[in-house]
């Protein structure tokens, strides 16, 4: 029984004392698959260094979060450019958008969100998708690129069931985390209605610890009880959810 964690920040500064134990945990959960995106360019050899310590494991990503999409962004997308032709990543994310915090730079991440999905397309690589307070932006976004060979990862979904079967429609997985088991999460109301062929587990660790952590730093052994729940919704046992979910994952991974 393997487990495929997604969407997981391992090289975080909340990982600094730990990190060992931390994936020693996860491995002894049966969590042997690690899919790390990146954020900007001042994490990129921390994330180097990472994989050099689990190299089978550790699956990297590559591109620029929206949330640090600033005044300099176009140099950062440069790095990302860069790093593309001298590294080997698997994807390309978490891009996308985010106007929760901020709006003031929305036109500079519809640019850069643009620019990663032409690389991605380029180099025939899945994507992952960070959005917030942005889904209709993100949707416009994509619409562009339907008819492509584009697809990836809606990553932390918290969106309607109209919303996922979008995101489906539009080629991308669901990247199903922590907020599932959130009494206010709402998406376990309605998610058995998505196939659970377009599902792939997450923590998107050190952030939204699943319960019964939650409001404690996340890491990827939590990815159980992710699991655990979707066993509840889709009404299976706990390793068809890991059978079937790390089999996604290898679908847009290639991995």
């Amino acid at each position: 029984m393997i487990f495929t964690d997604t969407h997981t920040h391992l090289y975080s500064e909340a990982f600094e004392e730990d990190q060992d134990a931390m994936m020693q945990r996860a491995l002894n959960k049966g969590v042997e698959r690690f899919f790390v995106p990146a954020i900007d360019s001042t994490y990129t050899q921390s994330m180097l260094d990472l994989k050099s310590k689990y190299p089978k494991q550790v699956h990297l990503m590559c591109g620029l979060h929206p949330t640090h999409v600033k005044e300099n962004y176009k140099e950062e997308l440069a790095h990302v450019k860069q790093m593309l032709i001298k590294e080997d990543y698997v994807a390309i994310g978490e891009i996308g958008m985010d106007l929760y915090w901020d709006k003031s730079f929305k036109s500079q991440q519809q640019e850069a969100f643009h620019t990663q999905i032409k690389w991605s397309i380029e180099r025939e690589l899945p994507i992952a998708i960070h959005c917030r307070e942005a889904f209709d932006e993100v949707f416009e976004v994509l619409e562009d690129y339907k008819n492509t060979s584009l697809h990836g990862i809606f990553h932390c979904f918290t969106g309607d069931l109209e919303q996922a079967k979008r995101a489906v429609d539009l080629n991308m997985k669901l990247g199903i985390g922590g907020v599932v088991t959130f009494k206010n999460g709402k998406i376990d109301q309605f998610l058995e209605q998505i196939p659970l062929s377009e599902i792939v587990l997450e923590t998107d660790a050190p952030y939204l610890a699943p319960v019964p952590y939650r409001g404690k730093r996340n890491e990827s052994s939590y990815l159980i009880e992710v699991a655990q729940k979707l066993a509840t919704v889709y009404n299976k046992d706990i390793k068809e959810i890991a059978d079937i979910t790390t089999l996604n994952s290898r679908e847009v991974f290639g991995i």
